[in-house]
């Protein structure tokens, strides 16, 4: 074959590259699709099943065609003994054995064998089958036994009289007719067979493709369809309820998470890029007002130099917060530098710039004096004033509130060990998280605030808490207020 291709390419003057091209697509191959081996899965097992069938078919022939010559033999022994003295002349007994199709038959009948037509003599001994027996296995193996037995093989038949009585009727038959009779039937059954075995395999093939391949080719052509352009439409799920239907469905609904998830990428990357090209004149901005409070510094107002101080740490904070607002846009933190953080100096710096007071919200600690974690103080700093804040403005917005209380809450703090973490929980008594929003919560651009908000806080808090190896979850929220807890590894 492939000299042949070689001949035809050379006379069609096919360059190498097309010569090869096309003998790699000529060239024969296993199938590899689903259908493919749904169709050769199919027609095996089918025609296993008729295999299984077909084996009970050939005994039960073979022992119909046995049953059948000894009726036949036994009709014949009353005829012979219908004759004086059961005289039977030479031609007389061959013509019987000829229309019976047996070589001898003998009667046993209380315990006493009688010889009603003498058997030739027999180039070989015959094989004995006890049809009194109830031996499947045995009647299972004869019919191939006598398939491919001795062309001179002959058959010693034993059954109970059908006619007459006696103990048992024996005859001796000849195994060749039967061997000829068992390949036309195992040829005809064959026949049929594969006649069934191709009408069931086509028919199973067929509602087998209705019902799981074309549907699996509509999901395959969607996920392809996908992953080549993730805003195109999806495939419609069909209403199907079963396992086909529930896995178009949850591809569906997996793709719009996937879409909204890429959207949400793609805003924080034009977050990035707008960050990003602030990045310098920010940074000019801090520049100017370190300088600022560095004259301020030698100002005599103790008001001033009450200020100072919280005046130094924001711009110190921003100016770090700048100077990472590259990787920021990329939504990239910088690796958490780990230190010992008293947590009650934390809470109080992170109290005063998350802008509570005394007055207003006010911070609550319920925590030992001198209780530390191991934690990037600067990350730390920016989650406790993300929830400190997220939780004053909670209350101050919250118009279930009475008038006196407007502007008025509490925000607890307490911190303990916990199966090797530390765990720093807060709690505030404003009106809640929505139930709608609290699966969602830690999503970028989700935001429980009505008015302002960009919604990344959490998202960011998060972050910072896996790089300590911890976590922040809320665990309780409902109409008195919300609690979130932060875990990080002791």
């Amino acid at each position: 074959m492939s000299a042949l291709f070689d001949r035809l390419a050379a006379r069609l003057k096919l360059s190498p590259e097309t010569t090869e091209a096309w003998r790699e697509r000529l060239r024969p191959r296993a199938p590899d699709g689903l259908s493919a081996r749904l169709l050769l899965l199919t027609v095996a097992f089918t025609l296993a099943v008729e295999g299984l069938i077909m084996a009970p078919n050939l005994a039960a022939f073979h022992e119909r065609w046995l049953q059948d010559r000894l009726q036949a033999a036994e009709l014949a022994s009353v005829g012979v003994e219908a004759l004086p003295y059961s005289a039977v002349e030479d031609d007389t007994a061959a013509e019987l054995m000829r229309i019976g199709g047996v070589q001898a038959v003998a009667l046993t009948e209380q315990g006493v064998r009688r010889l009603l037509l003498q058997a030739p003599n027999l180039p070989r001994a015959p094989e004995l089958i006890d049809l009194r027996r109830e031996n499947t296995w045995s009647r299972l193996i004869d019919p191939w036994r006598t398939l491919f037995g001795h062309p001179d093989r002959s058959l010693r038949v034993q059954a109970k009289p059908r006619y007459r009585s006696g103990d048992f009727i024996e005859i001796v038959t000849p195994a060749q007719p039967l061997k000829l009779e068992l390949k036309a039937f195992l040829l005809n059954s064959l026949l049929v067979s594969l006649l069934i075995s191709a009408t069931a395999g086509a028919l199973l093939y067929g509602g087998l493709t209705l019902l799981v391949l074309r549907p699996l080719r509509r999901v395959t052509r969607s996920m392809e369809r996908f992953a080549v352009d993730p805003e195109s439409a999806g495939e419609t799920p069909s209403d199907r309820h079963d396992e086909i239907g529930r896995v178009e469905r949850e591809l569906a609904r997996m793709q719009e998470e996937v879409r909204q998830s890429l959207r949400s990428r793609a805003r924080l990357v034009a977050l990035g890029e707008a960050v990003a090209k602030i990045n310098h004149d920010l940074r000019n901005m801090l520049t100017s007002a370190q300088m600022a409070s560095e004259r301020l510094a030698t100002s005599a107002d103790p008001q001033v130099a009450k200020a100072l101080p919280r005046l130094e740490r924001a711009l110190s904070r921003a100016a770090n917060l700048s100077r990472n607002v590259l990787e920021y846009g990329k939504s990239e933190e910088p690796p958490a530098q780990k230190t010992r953080v008293p947590l009650n100096a934390a809470l109080t710096l992170a109290a005063e710039d998350a802008g509570l007071a005394p007055d207003g919200v006010k911070l609550v600690k319920q925590l030992a004096p001198r209780f530390a974690v191991e934690a990037d103080p600067d990350q730390l700093y920016r989650i406790l004033v993300n929830l400190m804040r997220n939780a004053r403005q909670a209350i101050e917005a919250d118009p279930a509130r009475p008038p006196e209380q407007r502007g008025k809450g509490v925000i607890t703090v307490s911190a303990f060990a916990e199966d090797g973490f530390w765990v720093i929980r807060i709690a505030d008594d404003g009106p809640g998280i929505p139930p709608r929003l609290a699966q969602r919560l830690f999503e970028p651009f989700v935001s429980s605030k009505a008015s302002d908000g960009t919604g990344l806080g959490l998202t960011i808090s998060r972050e910072l808490a896996a790089l300590h190896g911890g976590d922040l979850r809320l665990v309780d929220s409902d109409g008195a207020g919300a609690v979130f807890e932060l875990r990080l590894p002791a």
